[in-house]
């Protein structure tokens, strides 16, 4: 401001601008406010840490399948299910390192992961198969394929997650959830059973085959079959198993049968059991072993025993027995034929054949029941029994079985006139002497027959036979230069007299009448003693008085 406007203010009497008291300044402090963009970032961390907290509470592990081959499965598409329910997804498919196979990874849900990853989880490739219990997976025709998985239904809290499986190329016939028991049959082969084979009780299905391989040895297969609950308690440790396979025909004096449980079993097999004698007993337990048998007869035969094994020395052509022939006695089979051995012996230098068989002494019933008692020693009941048939006469024989296919059994018999033979009851096994059979006797004879044939003078014969052809063709020939023109004279004479028979004979010949003649006087002769014997019939007296004077009719008035 200038002094001239400093004077003219303090002229008005208004105090100078120089001399008025300064104030100090005043901060004027302004209140915060928040800003709404901020809840933008905030929501979004918000929304970031809740999923993040989601996958953490409700992700389980990640679990490894190998399959053979990928096919339909897609990564982020493909499921897992656990009864229909979707428990995890495929989020890695690649090639195992080995190049074999492919690895599967699949993200699990936390809940139910823990039954999941169990040692026993079974997974499949779920896609529309044909089997013989039906058709299965017509829903992924629409939907795609699925990995579907069957995990045991007790959790094992000790062991640890298993996270690396084999996923099976085929679905498992029975889950672990279905009711019902497994049990083990044992035979020496398969037969014509399938995965899928139904199981028998009382002609009604009860379970099925649900697997099947080798034994330890590889001599025999194990079958393993489930029979579904309640059905499972008639299963005892009594029960016996048999095969109905196919079609069963049999030819025998009852006549022809055929025998087939159903359309399945004859395509694709089957098996049946029975309860067992003892119907109070228990259930048989869990993974019991049973014996699978051919037939149903065999099955429920009476038990048969230990095994007793003989042995056989055949010098003589065995063709036709085979390895299961029948070993009979006296129409009951004993046992069968288990091998048949070629061997030399060194003495004669001669080929024989060692024949071995298995027979069941208990199949002889109360003989043998009566030979055990009686039994002193220590030496087997068998061993005993065999010896003392053996002094009687007990001998073995291969006889035909079937003419029309040449099958040979061994036959137990007696023969009273063979010859005493050696018999040690201490050999292992023992060993039964032997006579020919039947056929091969018979073969004997027609060879002696054929070697008697040989050795006739059959040239000479034939010689001499020859010669006599030839004198009777010269015979011949000198019959029918002299004897045939006589014979030919001597047939017409015979005609010409025939002929001139046949004209005496003939109507109106003079002989034919005479013939007439002669016999209508015979006739009137005849006629006339007729009448003589009448008459002397009836007046015997006549003969001595003569014959009465014939009365007249007296006249009536």
């Amino acid at each position: 401001m200038s002094e001239e406007e400093n004077d003219a203010g303090s002229e008005n009497g208004a105090v100078p601008a120089s001399v008025r008291p300064v104030r100090e300044p005043t901060r004027v402090t302004r209140k915060s406010r928040f800003s709404w963009i901020w809840l933008v970032p905030i929501i979004a961390l918000i929304a970031g840490a809740s999923l993040l907290l989601k996958d953490w509470f409700y992700t389980g592990p990640t679990v490894t399948v190998s399959f053979a081959s990928a096919e339909g499965l897609e990564v982020g598409q493909t499921k897992l299910r656990y009864r229909d329910v979707v428990i995890g997804d495929v989020t890695r498919i690649s090639v195992a390192p080995d190049r074999k196979h492919v690895q599967v990874h699949i993200q699990l849900q936390k809940a139910g992961s823990e039954y999941i990853t169990q040692e026993d989880s079974k997974f499949w490739v779920v896609r529309p198969r044909l089997g013989i219990s039906g058709v299965s997976g017509l829903g992924t025709l629409l939907s795609g394929a699925y990995i579907s998985v069957d995990a045991p239904t007790e959790v094992d809290d000790v062991a640890s997650a298993v996270t690396d499986f084999e996923g099976l190329e085929q679905p498992p016939e029975i889950n672990s959830a279905r009711p019902g028991t497994r049990f083990t049959l044992t035979a020496p082969d398969l037969g014509s059973l399938e995965i899928g084979s139904p199981v028998y009780f009382q002609r009604i299905q009860v379970g099925q085959v649900i697997g099947y391989g080798l034994d330890e040895k590889g001599d025999g297969v194990r079958v393993q079959v489930f029979v579904d609950a309640p059905n499972d308690r008639f299963v005892s440790p009594g029960s016996r198993f048999w095969n109905v396979s196919g079609v069963n025909m049999s030819l025998d004096a009852t006549g022809f049968s055929v025998q087939t449980a159903s359309i399945v079993s004859a395509l694709a097999g089957g098996v049946a059991f029975s309860r067992g004698a003892d119907l109070d007993a228990e259930p048989a337990i869990a993974n019991a072993e049973f014996e699978l048998f051919p037939t149903q007869g065999q099955a429920l035969a009476e038990p048969d025993g230990d095994p007793f094994e003989l042995e056989f020395h055949l010098y003589q052509s065995v063709r036709g027995l085979r390895v299961g022939a029948p070993v009979d006695f006296q129409g009951l089979e004993l046992g069968n034929v288990t091998s048949i051995n070629l061997n030399i012996d060194q003495n004669s230098e001669r080929f024989y054949t060692i024949v071995r068989a298995t027979i069941y002494p208990l199949r002889l019933g109360a003989v043998y029941d009566y030979v055990k008692e009686r039994s002193e020693s220590d030496v087997e009941p068998t061993n005993v029994f065999l010896e003392s048939m053996v002094n009687h006469g007990l001998r073995a024989q291969m006889r035909a079985g079937n003419m029309l296919t040449g099958q040979q059994y061994i036959a137990l018999d007696f023969f009273p006139d063979a010859k005493k033979a050696d018999f040690d009851p201490m050999r292992t096994p023992v060993q039964l002497p032997v006579v020919r059979g039947d056929f091969d006797r018979l073969q004997q004879q027609f060879t002696n027959i054929v070697n008697k044939l040989e050795t006739m003078p059959l040239k000479e014969t034939a010689e001499s036979l020859n010669e006599g052809l030839a004198s009777l063709a010269q015979l011949i020939q000198q019959l029918q230069k002299t004897v045939v023109p006589g014979v030919g004279s001597a047939l017409e004479s015979a005609e010409g007299a025939l002929q001139r028979i046949e004209d005496l004979l003939s109507d109106g010949s003079p002989m034919s009448n005479n013939l007439e003649q002669t016999l209508g006087e015979m006739n009137r002769a005849l006629r006339s003693l007729n009448d003589l014997t009448s008459e002397l019939q009836s007046q015997p007296s006549s003969l001595l008085r003569g014959r009465a004077a014939d009365k007249l009719p007296e006249s009536r008035r």
